[in-house]
C-alpha cells in the first residue's frame, strides 16, 4: 500500500510502499478514505515531540472495514468507522474509572513476539499514535474505532477523530461548561474552532475567539464566537478581562505553546478553569503568579478531549446531521495523498482551518 512515512525530522514526508499484516483476533484492517492533517503531525515532524523513525503518520482519519479479527464484536465488515488515537483496553484502572483516554495499556498493542502490524523490505515499522493512517489501509485494535451512520460524509467524519472530538470535549468533558458562562478560546484552527462550536452547543454566554491572524474572525463567529481579539494588535488577557469585566470562567489553548497557555490562565475570573489543549514542545514551560490560586483558578490539561469515543463520536456525527456541528466550513483543501507535504506547508502560514486528504480522489 502506499504511505506517508517520515525518516528523518524536519525533513518531508516520503510516498513509498509499505506491507500491512493481516488482522489478529481483536483487530480491524480498514481502507482509509479520508485523513485530516493535524498540527499535531507537525510537532513529530519537526521534532518537538519524538517518536521512532521511519514512520507512517496520520492519527486522524474515517474509513471502511474492510476484514476483521475472530473476535472482534464492535464492528463488521463494510461499516462506515472513524479512528481515534486514544485506544483503550476497557480492563485497566483508567478505563475502569471513566478515563477511557488517559488509557496506556499495551493489551490494543501486538505482543513485541508478534510479526508488526506494519512493515517495510522485511523490517518492522512503528505504529504512530495507534492509527498510522496517512496510508491507504490502517491495522489498528477493535477499540481504536467505531461505527458511525453511512450518511455521514467520511472526510467530515475523518475531522471528528481528533481536532472535533478533542476541541468539543474538552469543552463538554474537561471543563464541564455550563449554558451561561463565559469562554475565551486561543488559537483558531481546527482544535479551537472546534471548542468554539462545542461552546455553542453547551450554552456558553460569550464565546471571546483569540487568534493571530485576523482573517480567523469569519471563521470564529461561524462556529459560534460572539467576539474576537486579533491578538497581534492588542493584549488578549488585558482585551478579555475588559470584555468580560473581570475574567472568563473558561479558557482554551488550541495552539501548544508556553506563552499562550499563561494567558489563557491570566484571563480567568476568580474561580475560573484554563485548558491547555495544545501541545507544548517538549522542554518548553509554563510560569504562573502563586498568588493567583488564591482566587480558586485552576489550569489543567486535556487529553483528545477527556474522551468516551465509542459514546461521543456517533453522537457527534448526529451533531452535524442535525446542523449542530459545522464542519462544512472547517475543511479549507481537499488534496492527494501526494501533496501531503503541501497542506503542511499552509499549516505553518496559518491562513487555512484543516486540509484532509482523500484516498479516493
Amino acid at each position: 500500500m502506499k504511505a506517508a512515512v517520515l525518516r528523518e525530522v524536519r525533513t518531508p514526508l516520503q510516498i513509498e510502499d509499505v506491507q500491512i499484516n493481516k488482522p489478529g483476533p481483536r483487530e480491524v484492517l480498514i481502507r482509509t478514505v479520508a485523513a485530516g492533517v493535524c498540527h499535531s503531525d507537525l510537532h513529530f515532524i519537526e521534532g518537538s515531540y519524538p517518536h521512532p523513525l521511519p514512520a507512517v503518520l496520520g492519527h486522524e482519519s474515517a474509513g471502511i472495514v474492510e476484514q476483521v479479527g475472530s473476535d472482534v464484536r464492535t464492528v463488521k465488515p463494510g461499516d462506515h468507522v472513524i479512528t481515534c488515537l486514544s485506544a483503550f483496553c476497557g480492563h485497566c484502572e483508567f478505563c475502569l474509572t471513566g478515563h477511557m483516554s488517559l488509557c496506556v495499556s499495551p493489551d490494543t498493542k501486538r505482543d513485541p513476539k508478534d510479526e508488526p502490524r506494519l512493515m517495510q523490505n522485511g523490517a518492522p515499522m512503528p505504529q504512530y499514535l495507534n492509527l498510522s493512517s496517512f496510508a491507504e489501509q490502517m491495522l489498528i485494535h477493535e477499540h481504536a474505532c467505531v461505527a458511525i451512520n453511512k450518511e455521514m460524509p467520511l472526510d467530515r467524519a475523518a475531522l471528528i477523530g481528533c481536532s472535533v472530538m478533542t476541541g468539543v470535549g474538552a469543552v463538554i468533558h474537561t471543563s464541564n461548561v455550563r449554558p451561561g458562562e463565559t469562554v475565551a478560546v486561543i488559537g483558531c484552527g481546527g482544535v479551537g474552532l472546534s471548542a468554539i462550536n462545542g461552546a455553542a452547543i453547551a450554552g456558553a454566554g460569550r464565546i471571546i475567539a483569540i487568534d493571530m491572524h485576523p482573517g480567523k474572525e469569519n471563521f470564529a463567529k461561524a462556529f459560534g464566537a460572539t467576539d474576537f481579539i486579533n491578538a497581534s494588535e492588542t493584549d488578549p488577557v488585558k482585551a478579555v478581562i475588559e470584555l468580560t469585566k473581570g475574567g472568563v470562567h473558561h479558557s482554551f489553548e488550541a495552539i501548544g505553546l508556553g506563552k499562550t497557555a499563561e494567558q489563557a490562565f491570566n484571563m480567568l475570573r476568580r474561580g475560573g478553569t484554563a485548558n491547555v489543549i495544545g501541545m507544548i514542545p517538549v522542554g518548553q514551560t509554563v510560569t504562573l503568579m502563586g498568588a493567583a490560586f488564591l482566587g480558586e483558578k485552576r489550569i489543567q490539561g486535556s487529553l483528545m478531549g477527556s474522551n468516551h469515543f465509542p459514546v461521543d463520536m456517533p453522537r457527534l456525527v448526529d451533531f452535524y446531521l442535525q446542523g449542530k456541528l459545522k464542519l462544512d466550513d472547517m475543511i479549507s483543501r481537499r488534496l492527494k495523498l501526494e501533496q501531503i507535504n503541501e497542506a503542511f506547508d499552509e499549516m505553518k502560514k496559518g491562513g487555512i482551518a484543516r486540509s484532509v486528504v482523500m484516498f479516493d480522489a
